[in-house]
């Protein structure tokens, strides 16, 4: 799935515009990029934390003639997953709808509750 590809699906799943879906998937990825260079950890409970880790400098070989070359210290995003993430994609848990499921369960317990009545 590529950017195009996620933005169809949110737009379809929640009846918004692409263009709008576009533009707030822009805005996230900009606020948490933004984040990350500023050091900062990005916390999505279930999904996952988004941090930036430092790599040490250490020496690395050129693959073509084995000479040693320095590789210097860097700083790379890296990735958590959550549990929740862990557990769907393990197969060992279902993914949850993309709605709020108190709403959802409340309003399927109130309609069963009518038709139970209307029995």
């Amino acid at each position: 799935m590529n950017r195009a590809d996620l933005i169809s699906d949110i737009a379809e799943l929640t009846g918004q515009p692409k263009t709008e879906i576009g533009t707030t998937m822009k805005a996230l990825i900009h606020s948490i990029t933004s984040a990350l260079s500023k050091g900062e950890k990005v916390t999505l409970v279930g999904f996952g934390t988004f941090e930036r880790r430092t790599r040490q400098a250490r020496t690395g070989r050129n693959p073509r003639t084995l000479a040693p070359l320095r590789i210097p210290a860097s700083r790379v995003p890296a990735f958590r997953p959550g549990q929740e993430l862990k557990d769907v994609v393990n197969g060992s848990s279902r993914q949850r709808g993309w709605h709020d499921s108190s709403a959802k369960s409340t309003s399927s317990k109130k309609s069963s509750k009518k038709t139970a009545k209307r029995r």
